[in-house]
Parts: C-alpha cells; sequence; structure tokens
C-alpha cells in the first residue's frame, strides 16, 4: 500500500516522521477522514475548511487547498489502483525540541492514507448502546477533530469490540452528545432532532449535510440539549459519519426499539446521500438543485 508523506509518495512501510513531531510529543494535530466514489472526493471542501479552521486554533502555519490535495488523491489512485477508497489525512505540528511552545509551528507533517472500502449501496441497521463513560469536554472553544482520543478509546472498551454496536455519549450533565465515532440524529412526529454543538461534540461534515439537505427537502431539523428519555421516545434513531454514511438503529440499550431501516425519514436522507457522493464537493453546492431536490 502507497501513501503520501510530506511531498513524496512512499510505501508505507517506508513512511518516516521524526519523534520530536509535536503531534507525537503533545498531540498537536488534526484529522480528517473521507471517502473516494469512483475517484470523487465526497464533501472535500468542507473537509478542508473544518481542517484548516482545526491548524488556525492549534497555531500550526499553512493553509492545506483542494489543489493540492486532489493532486496527492490522483497519485494515490494510480499508486494504490484504488479509486473506491477511504482517506486520512493528517496535519500533525511538526519538529521542534521537547516543550510546550506558544509560537506557530512552521514546518507541520502531512500525511495521507489510502485504504481500499467497497461502495455497497445498502442501508445498514445496528443497535446502540447508551455508554456509563462520560463525553469529555473539548480542550479548545469547540471540539476538533484532533489526535486526543483517550475518551474515544475507553468508550470502544467499555463496549468491546461489536461492529454491529454504537455507544452513544452522555454529557458529564447527563444530556444526550455523540456516538463514539458518529454524530446522533432521531425523529420524532416527522421532525429531525439532533445535539447542539455546545454539548461539546464534533460538528462532524456528515451531520452538516444531513442538516443542510433536510432543509432544502423541507424537512425540520431542531439542535438543543436532549435527555436519554427524549431519544428513548423517538420513531427512527440513525447515525452518522463520512465512513459508514447513515446507518439506522433499531433499537437502544436493548429495549426501546426503532423504525430501524425502515424509517421513511431515515430512508430519504440516506437516498438523498446516494444521490449527491459522486457529484458534489461541498453541502453549500446543494442549492445548486433547489428545483429537483
Amino acid at each position: 500500500m502507497y501513501m503520501f508523506c510530506n511531498g513524496a509518495i512512499v510505501k508505507e512501510s517506508e513512511a518516516r516522521i521524526s519523534p520530536f513531531d509535536h503531534g507525537f510529543l503533545y498531540g498537536l494535530g488534526v484529522f480528517e477522514t473521507f471517502r473516494l466514489y469512483d475517484g470523487h472526493p465526497f464533501l472535500l471542501d468542507d473537509h478542508l475548511d473544518r481542517l484548516n479552521a482545526a491548524l488556525k486554533e492549534l497555531n500550526i502555519s499553512g493553509n492545506v487547498d483542494r489543489e493540492e490535495i486532489t493532486g496527492i488523491l490522483d497519485k494515490l489512485i494510480l499508486a494504490n489502483g484504488y479509486d473506491n477508497a477511504r482517506i486520512r489525512l493528517n496535519v500533525s505540528a511538526g519538529n521542534s525540541p521537547m516543550g510546550l511552545q506558544t509560537s506557530p509551528f512552521n514546518n507541520p507533517n502531512m500525511l495521507v492514507f489510502m485504504s481500499p472500502i467497497s461502495m455497497e449501496d445498502i442501508l445498514l441497521e445496528k443497535k446502540a448502546v447508551l455508554l456509563k463513560t462520560p463525553r469529555n469536554t473539548p480542550e479548545t472553544g469547540v471540539r476538533l477533530k484532533s489526535h486526543h482520543f483517550l475518551n474515544n478509546i475507553a468508550a470502544k472498551r467499555e463496549i468491546s469490540d461489536q461492529p454491529g454496536t454504537e455507544g452513544i455519549f452522555l454529557t458529564e450533565n447527563g444530556f444526550i452528545a455523540e456516538g463514539i465515532i458518529s454524530n446522533i440524529f432521531w425523529v420524532s412526529n416527522g421532525t429531525i432532532y439532533t445535539p447542539d454543538l455546545s454539548t461539546g461534540i464534533l460538528n462532524g461534515i456528515t451531520r452538516q449535510w444531513i442538516i443542510e439537505y433536510a432543509y432544502h427537502i423541507g424537512l425540520r431539523c431542531e439542535e438543543g440539549f436532549f435527555t436519554p428519555a427524549d431519544l428513548k421516545r423517538a420513531d427512527e434513531l440513525f447515525y452518522t459519519n463520512s465512513i459508514q454514511e447513515i446507518v439506522s438503529v433499531y433499537s437502544i440499550d436493548s429495549g426501546s426499539r426503532f423504525q430501524g431501516k425502515s424509517g421513511p425519514v431515515t430512508r430519504k436522507l440516506y437516498e438523498g446521500y446516494q444521490r449527491f457522493k459522486k457529484q458534489i464537493s461541498s453541502r453549500n453546492e446543494l442549492h445548486t438543485y433547489g428545483e429537483i431536490l
């Protein structure tokens, strides 16, 4: 398998970065994961906008632009032979002496990983459990998609390796937050609900797409502070991320049951996702399809 490492396409076994990278020493790094569909990087512009905002927050110099990344992706597609793939774009602070640096990091390390993934247009159905591990609070004003993943790892250990199960974090105050690797949505009486960003959740790219697409097709979506009781009264429940797309949920805590993959709102959103995943680079492009949505 080939990857990109600081300007070169190399075999994964040959990639090298310094142990003095502050991404390794102090967790100063961020990443994005997204998918290629027949070579098209879905919502790439939205991912880069979030990445660049995070780099600014971490005082890491530079701006990752679309032309640079698409050029790297073209080379990786050629080297690996995959045009349906999972991509991880990782930028860390770069090399510096040990110690807590306050000045800008001017030479970040950039890595791009590629792995093959099948393109099955199937709405999956899984179950969910409420976690005992609480969601920690963000290190900065908003949650970054950063190297700080111990909270997620602790939650994953709590439910062990169950591919058909997603854990749902609660905040320390008992409000619904997000999944271990996902954002959470549910539907009650035709209205879509999802936790507000001020609960400390990641503003997922697929989350943003769902909210925008729902608006364009006339579905009401409310963000706020909700309890497990609100969640368990729902008709439909689903979670989202950029790799698994939209996944329906049929039960939570082996008790409350939902409509799962037969849920009409979940299915409508899923079908919209399938329609656009090979076409657009930003959720903002949806307005150009206004008359036919």
